[in-house]
């Protein structure tokens, strides 16, 4: 594996997108990446034809580590799902959003680990500029109905879930959370692009991120991003401009704290870290009534019920690794984090930058303890998606790498 899954070493910046060379799969698998956004379902169709053509144009079928945490995984919520079925249309839902994103993880690995993907990352880079368009205008859509009353910001996450009106709903997410957490990571692969593709980075695509991290009224992108482009900043910036950076932080941060993250709400039981806190607490204090082998599958709504001092309905219990505990037991947890600690190993052997790395997991890690099930839709993207990223970046450090306003070599 580690002889064939290797880097594209290519002269930066790469070569303009040739249209008359992209192939009918890169468009379905751009095309697929988008449908997410849509309010009608039709991503999981997108899915399967995509995952379609990558095994068909994939060369060998790797069965790496990370593969067979995956498929133990897969595997147990199958069984567990037929052990709690009883025509729930919910559960039906969860294991085909499984299967499906799992199957679309797997082929799109070895498809795009064997191929040059220069003309991929464009044709995403475009895509990404339309998805996250599109996300502004419905952002503004939303606010322009209130009013812009909420435009300064909002005072608890109840007040801030009302800027959703699901009659205006037209692009990204109906949920504030999950949203939030799209614009985090997608974002954040957005503000990556320009780095592999100029080896720069464009501080007004961190600029147009944040933006929306703060019109959508959500705190977790915010917090991820900053993580993120931190780490990014961090690793690119020079000994003396990181003192620099330090002091911009020692400013700012206090103030994003006090009005953007409202620290003083946290623990309110109208706040959504307020209610992670009751949910986790409730977590803790049971694990002995959890079962070892788990409580089934989608089956966390009924332990929360039953244990927390109080419960919205929520399908999860905002932290993935502790869903994969609660539903699915050891086996769960144990084969959940094989998959991700073996897909990280893939990724590095596909190119061996650490600071890359670190900075493409830890925005991911930083979510998916504080949101999301082990198999949700933006999880599996994230995934996807970084695997074009690492293929094309080349072996120079980040020190090389150069911060700029915009990047005026950009082309289609």
């Amino acid at each position: 594996m580690a002889t064939t899954l290797q880097q594209q070493n290519s002269a930066l910046p790469l070569p303009v997108l040739e249209w008359k060379d992209v192939q009918l799969s890169e468009l379905v698998f751009c095309m697929a990446i988008a449908a997410t956004c849509l309010p009608i379902k039709v991503y999981p169709a997108l899915f399967l034809v995509s995952a379609g053509f990558s095994y068909i144009e994939s060369g060998k079928k790797y069965v790496a580590p990370w593969v067979i945490g995956l498929g133990v995984f897969s595997l147990y919520a199958l069984i567990s799902f037929f052990q709690v079925y009883e025509g729930q249309a919910a559960l039906v839902t969860g294991i085909t959003k499984l299967i499906i994103n799992f199957a679309f993880l797997y082929c799109s690995f070895n498809w795009l680990a064997q191929r040059n993907n220069q003309n991929l990352l464009y044709l995403l880079d475009i895509t990404l500029h339309v998805v996250f368009a599109l996300l502004l205008l419905q952002l503004l859509v939303y606010h322009e109905a209130l009013h812009f009353r909420l435009i300064a910001g909002s005072s608890s996450s109840g007040q801030a879930s009302m800027l959703y009106d699901p009659q205006l709903f037209f692009w990204g997410l109906a949920d504030k959370n999950m949203l939030g957490a799209r614009i985090a990571l997608l974002g954040f692969l957005y503000i990556l692009v320009p780095v592999i593709r100029y080896r720069r980075v464009a501080l007004w695509r961190i600029g147009f991120i944040f933006l929306l991290a703060y019109l959508s009224l959500s705190r977790t992108p915010i917090v991820a991003l900053l993580i993120g482009c931190g780490y990014l900043l961090w690793t690119v910036l020079s000994k003396k401009h990181r003192i620099v950076m330090l002091v911009a932080l020692a400013v700012l941060v206090p103030i994003v704290l006090q009005k953007v993250i409202r620290v003083d709400e946290l623990t309110a039981s109208n706040d959504g870290m307020g209610v992670r806190l009751v949910y986790w607490q409730a977590f803790f204090s049971h694990i002995a009534d959890i079962s070892p082998w788990g409580n089934g599958f989608m089956k966390a709504p009924s332990f929360l019920n039953q244990y927390a001092q109080f419960y919205h309905g929520e399908p999860h219990i905002h932290n993935t690794f502790m869903s994969c505990y609660l539903e699915l037991g050891i086996i769960g947890l144990a084969s959940f984090v094989l998959f991700l600690a073996g897909y990280a190993q893939s990724c590095f052997i596909i190119n061996t930058h650490i600071h890359f790395w670190v900075a493409c997991f830890l925005p991911l890690l930083a979510i998916m303890c504080i949101l999301y099930s082990g198999y949700d839709n933006d999880i599996v993207m994230y995934l996807v998606l970084l695997v074009p990223l690492g293929t094309c970046r080349d072996n120079l450090p980040f020190s090389d790498v150069n911060i700029g306003l915009w990047n005026k070599k950009e082309k289609y």
